[in-house]
């Protein structure tokens, strides 16, 4: 777990789930969005940081840069069943709105991991990212 994470969680949306995250600063916000994410697929405390992986992304915005870089963490588990335990954020560029992350975790093992949700995709409904006041949220379909 990152030491700058702060809270994560889900919510119910109708038809959809809500994913949130508090912190100080983007990347606080950025981390506790990807291990909500990842928490909704499985018990994160079955999954070991044996395997490390670095994702990129990149947005317009910080909700567009917020909903690339779950795209990101939505595919890889897609195409390789990676599960992430910690995540580390590093921003870049003039204004802050790419990332480069870096992920410890594992394949997806359904004797070890009990399945949660399926993620199809990451939206733009309700998406809110705040790192002033240390708030994102973001809907995502299942």
């Amino acid at each position: 777990m990152a030491a700058r994470a702060g809270r994560y969680g889900s919510f119910p949306t109708t038809a959809d789930m809500g994913l949130w995250a508090t912190g100080n600063g983007a990347e606080a916000l950025y981390e506790g969005l990807a291990r909500a994410l990842a928490a909704a697929t499985t018990d994160l405390r079955t999954v070991r940081p044996s395997v490390e992986r670095t994702v990129t992304a990149v947005g317009r915005d910080p909700v567009g840069l917020a909903v690339a870089f779950l795209g990101e963490l939505v595919t890889l588990f897609q195409v390789e069943g990676f599960v992430p335990r910690t995540v580390r954020v590093e921003l870049a560029g003039p204004e802050r709105l790419a990332l480069r992350a870096t992920l410890r975790g594992e394949p997806f093992d359904p004797e070890r991991h009990p399945r949660r949700i399926e993620v199809k995709a990451v939206t733009f409904h309700e998406a809110v990212f705040d790192a002033g006041r240390g708030r994102a949220r973001l809907v995502v379909d299942i």
